[in-house]
């Protein structure tokens, strides 16, 4: 028979016995790589989920601020509107209305001894001009 397909006998020697040592300390050394490698992988998968939920709450407050973007661009241009459309408004009543007149007068040039803009008002028992 030949020695190459046989079992060995290990026989326990004091030399045996730092080899022995060795396996073992190169099993913990392993044993303890293995244990960081898997902190370190739940490490990772942990900080990515963090990560991408950062990422989706940046993005849905994106989303917000866009929306309120638009519907305060959407206000401003209503507004806008209004206003042209109340400075047309008052336009066509200051060519009618002579208390407006009289008004900008006494804000323009004030008299002093002037009742203020109740003179520009109609007195009692006089008729009004339409």
């Amino acid at each position: 028979m030949s020695e190459v397909n046989s079992p060995r006998l290990t026989v326990h020697s004091p030399a045996n016995d730092s080899s022995t040592d060795r396996e073992s300390q190169d099993f913990g050394s392993d044993n303890k790589r293995l244990r960081r490698r898997e902190k370190n992988r739940i490490a990772a998968q942990r900080s990515r989920k963090k990560q991408t939920q950062k990422a989706d709450k940046l993005h849905e407050e994106y989303e917000r601020l866009e929306q309120e973007n638009t519907a305060l661009k959407r206000e401003i241009r209503k507004l806008s509107e209004e206003v042209k459309h109340l400075s047309e408004v008052l336009k066509d009543h200051e060519r009618i209305c002579p208390l407006i007149q009289c008004a900008m007068n006494f804000v323009t040039m004030p008299r002093p001894h002037s009742d203020g803009l109740a003179s520009c008002l109609p007195r009692r028992g006089q008729s009004e001009v339409s």
